[in-house]
């Protein structure tokens, strides 16, 4: 199987979400169109990057990584 660790972003709303998922289309779709979480509130999203893992682990260190790197600029640029 393998992983995606991706980057969404909304032009509209100049918002970044970072996740990982066994299946980015699926995943895609729900954060387009279906459910009621964060995501939902800045819609519409594209996906800006993606990194591919055989390994779930490693997809979700990467996932941490990204994050803590968009919370060290934020820190930076204020």
């Amino acid at each position: 199987m393998t992983y995606t660790t991706y980057v969404l972003y909304t032009e509209t709303h100049n918002k970044i979400y970072i996740g990982y998922t066994s299946n980015l289309i699926q995943r895609f779709k729900s954060h387009l169109a279906l459910g009621k979480d964060w995501t939902a509130k800045f819609r519409p999203w594209i996906v800006i990057y993606c990194e591919y893992f055989s390994e779930k682990s490693d997809a979700r260190k990467r996932e941490l990584q990204l994050k803590q790197y968009r919370k060290r600029l934020k820190y930076m640029s204020t």
